[in-house]
Formats: structure tokens, C-alpha cells, sequence
């Protein structure tokens, strides 16, 4: 039997609309069941205060929210809660700012240098693990990020709220597909012009950048009132400070300013720069010198101790929450390095990773600005949310008391971009970004791991929840 043509037609329509329907992508929408707190009035009582400016950390006080905003901070003896506010008891809980952290990624190695988007997970475990606002310190799907961004800041996406980089700003050498390399200075010129009229608010230079093309892409910037960051190879931080760069990734893990046989603008071999660092002196005159000179130029530094504790035999295990947090392959894909690397005969790492701890350390002493951000790249094993908690521990472990390892992840931050006024310490007049810990972390810095509120804008999300919501998620969505 033939089919008049109108209803073929009908039929056909039909087909698409269920067709279009069923491929539709998943709804990212705000839901209920993670929000333990509504905005509205609401007074945390008896909690020890950590405040986020450095200071040490206060008992028995309370903090008091209206909607988005901390109108009351002090003694609990001493502040009277008006009536109809909602009581949250702190008995036994730390409270510290949201975190602020400096270089968050959207992406995740998923094996033979690709890099997959986690635009899903990624938002709610970084929420999860207490980041109420992240930098993207470069991105392989600026439109992605651009895209969340404005989704989280409109309600309709869960996540922290997002300064947004630009893609890597890298010269020629790189094997990753999804890394555009500049021809020239121009070309750099004329992407920053692009992308930072998309509204990117934030650039990165890379490993393989020219001295003459970092220069163009740092004046390019400021004309337009944003900062540069770098993670540098072929350029040494001596000389980017002297360009007036703004920021350098990953501590002194980068810096190729020790190794003796250095070329303009070349990149040395791993090996060369591991050695360097193998038999650097971080008492001797170079090191005191770079660091003075870094710090008069106002260049801060962001530690990602988290990736590179993956490299580093000795080193304990991803949490065990969080690789439940992968899919099998990629958890296959990071417990069999893990396993290689721990079965190592020799290894430099663990001498080098103490220094760079230390070098941390001695950058701050000298007045330096760190912050802090994570780096979820490698082979894996650094997942949103939980690794934030891990830089914090690792903070620690580096010789920074609590308060001030807490000021590292906020103000720190919060200054570098800006937002100084608004976020990243608990003071009256500021945003309501707030974490509730469960335990007492200025005795136990692993108590970080014990997220059990997350105040954004006033809102307190359940972490648990949350976080129990992107099990066997990352690395596929």
C-alpha cells in the first residue's frame, strides 16, 4: 500500500521531532536535591573561624548570612541572632572561605594526549570540593568554557563561578592536536584580539612561546585590562618578569633559568631541566636572586603541587573517593602508571619535589604572592573538587600553617583577580561563598577532605551529595 505524500511528510516531521529529542543533550539545570541551604537567613554558630586573611583561627564564633551576604561575624557570647534566622550548629566544624583556585582545567587526559571535556562533572565536583570560583588556566574548548560560564552565572549550570582563559597562546613543538602554534608576534596579536572580544578575561602563555611573541601577548593584555599567566619552558622567568608578565604557573617546576646550557628561546629537554633542579643549591646566590627579583616585579606564583605529586614515587594514591569518580578506563589508564612509577629502581622526583615545596616556601617568606591551583592533567589522577582539597593538604605539608595555607587558596587569589572586595576571606559586606568542614582542621589538615556544606552566593550545596553524583563520570562526560 502507497503512502499519500502529505502524510509521508507528517510522518517524516514526527521522525525527526523524536529523533531530535532523543539526542538532546542532558539538562545541566540547578537541581534541588544538592542544595541543603536556600538563600535566606541564616547564623553558623560555635564553629572555629578560619577566616581567610591569614589571621589564626578563632573559636566558638558565629557567622551570620542574609541571602548572599555576611552581615555579622564575632563571638558567639557577644552576637544576638534576630529572631526567624535559621540556626546551623558549628559545634566541632571549621569554617574557611570558598576556595578561589588559580588553575582549574575543564578538560581530562584520557590517554595518547588527548584531552576529553568534563563540561558535566567537572563544575559540580570543583563546587563539591569547596571552589566557589576558578581559573581555566588554558582551554582546549574556549566556546565550552565561555559557554558554562555565563550558564553558571545565569542558574542554570552548577559550578563555581569561572574566569575564563583563552586557548594556549604557544609556539611551534607541542603534540597536542587541540593546541593551536602561532606563526608570529601578529598572529598572537590577532588571536587576542579574537578571543578577547568573545570575552575571555584571562590569557596563558606555553611552553614553546617566543620572547618577542610573549612580549606582544603581555602589552596586549593590559591594553585591554586583563593579566597573563605562563607555564614556561623556552622562556626563562627571569626574563618574563622582565616583560612584565603577571603570573607563573606551577611553582618553580617550570623554571629553566638553572640550566646552564639555556638557549634564547629554545626549550631545553626534560631531562636537562629535571637535572637542573637535581643539582640546584636553593640556598645559593641564583636562587635568592630570582626569587628577589620575581618578587620586586610583583610576579606571583601559582603552586600545582598536585600534578606533580603523580610523578613522584613515595607519594600516596589519588583519594579512593575520588578515583571512584572515573570511569574504568581512565582509572585503568592512571593505576597503571601509578604502579610503573611506584616500582621505579631510581628517581629524582622525590628529591625534586621536596625542593620545590621549599622553594614555595621561601618565595612566600620573601614577600612573594602564591596561589594555588591543581592542574587535573598528566596521566590523571588529579580530579576536580577532590584534588582542590589535596593542594590544601599538600599546602600544608609544605610548612604553611592552616590560616595561612587557607589565605594561599582565597584572599591570595581573590586579590590577583581582582575581586578582593567581594570574595575570598569571611568578612562583613562579602559574598556568602563559605565552606562548613566537618572536624577540626586547624589541628588536622586532612580534615579538608570533610566538606560538608558549600555556600556559593548565599546558597549552601551538600558536597556529599554531589559529589556522590559524578561516581564513574569523568572521563566520559
Amino acid at each position: 500500500m502507497s503512502i499519500p505524500m502529505y502524510a509521508f511528510k507528517k510522518i517524516k516531521k514526527s521522525l525527526l521531532l523524536s529523533a531530535c529529542a532523543l539526542t538532546s543533550f542532558p539538562s545541566y539545570a540547578v537541581d534541588e536535591q544538592f542544595v541543603s541551604y536556600q538563600a535566606g537567613r541564616y547564623a553558623i554558630k560555635n564553629v572555629m573561624l578560619i577566616d581567610g586573611t591569614g589571621k589564626p583561627a578563632q573559636t566558638n564564633q558565629t557567622v551570620v548570612i542574609n541571602k548572599n551576604k555576611i552581615v555579622n561575624i564575632g563571638a558567639t557570647a557577644e552576637i544576638d541572632v534576630a529572631e526567624g534566622v535559621n540556626i546551623i550548629d558549628g559545634t566541632g566544624k571549621t569554617l574557611i572561605p570558598g576556595l578561589v583556585m588559580m588553575h582549574e582545567h575543564m578538560f581530562y587526559p584520557t590517554g595518547k594526549a588527548h584531552y576529553t571535556e568534563m563540561l558535566y562533572s567537572f563544575p559540580r565536583l570543583y563546587l563539591a570540593g569547596g571552589a566557589t570560583t576558578i581559573r581555566t588556566a588554558g582551554t582546549t574548548a574556549p566556546y565550552a568554557d565561555l559557554k558554562l560560564r555565563d550558564d553558571i552565572n545565569a542558574g542554570k549550570s552548577l559550578g563555581p563561578d569561572i574566569d575564563v582563559t583563552a586557548p594556549y597562546l604557544n609556539g611551534p613543538g607541542l603534540p597536542i592536536l587541540k593546541i593551536k602554534s602561532l606563526r608570529d608576534a601578529d598572529d598572537a596579536k590577532k588571536m587576542m584580539d579574537y578571543w578577547g572580544l568573545e570575552g575571555v578575561t584571562s590569557y596563558k602563555a606555553y611552553m614553546h612561546i617566543h620572547q618577542n611573541e610573549l612580549d606582544v601577548v603581555i602589552k596586549k593584555a593590559h591594553e585591554q585590562n586583563n593579566k597573563v599567566t605562563a607555564h614556561l619552558c623556552s622562556v626563562t622567568y627571569r626574563e618574563a618578569a622582565a616583560l612584565g608578565i603577571d603570573n607563573l604557573e606551577h611553582g618553580f617546576f617550570a623554571a629553566t633559568d638553572f640550566v646552564k646550557s639555556k638557549q634564547k628561546d629554545v626549550c631545553p629537554s626534560n631531562k636537562d631541566v629535571q637535572q637542573s633542579f637535581v643539582d640546584l643549591d636553593i640556598n645559593s646566590p641564583e636562587v635568592t636572586s630570582l626569587i628577589n627579583y620575581l618578587v620586586d616585579n610583583n610576579v606571583a606564583l601559582t603552586s600545582t603541587l598536585t600534578v606533580f605529586e603523580t610523578f613522584t614515587k613515595g607519594r600516596p594514591k589519588a583519594y579512593p573517593k575520588a578515583l571512584d569518580a572515573l570511569i574504568p578506563q581512565v582509572r585503568d589508564q592512571y593505576e597503571s602508571r601509578f604502579e610503573k612509577i611506584a616500582k621505579q629502581s631510581e628517581s629524582s622526583w622525590p628529591l625534586v619535589f621536596k625542593k620545590m615545596m621549599q622553594l614555595e616556601k621561601m618565595f612566600v617568606a620573601a614577600g612573594g604572592k602564591l596561589m594555588v591551583g591543581t592542574d587535573p592533567t598528566g596521566y590523571g589522577g588529579v580530579i576536580a573538587g577532590f584534588s582542590n582539597q589535596r593542594a590544601i593538604e599538600l599546602l600544608v605539608e609544605a610548612g604553611f600553617m592552616q590560616p595561612q595555607a587557607i589565605k594561599i587558596a582565597t584572599l591570595n587569589a581573590a586579590q590577583y583577580l581582582n575581586k578582593q572586595n567581594t570574595i575570598g576571606s569571611i568578612e562583613v559586606g562579602k559574598q556568602a561563598d563559605l565552606v562548613i568542614i566537618n572536624g577540626d582542621f586547624a589541628k588536622n589538615a586532612s580534615a579538608i577532605r570533610n566538606m560538608e556544606t558549600v555556600f556559593k552566593n548565599g546558597v549552601g550545596y551538600n558536597s556529599t551529595a554531589l559529589f556522590d553524583n559524578t561516581k564513574s563520570v569523568v572521563g566520559l562526560h
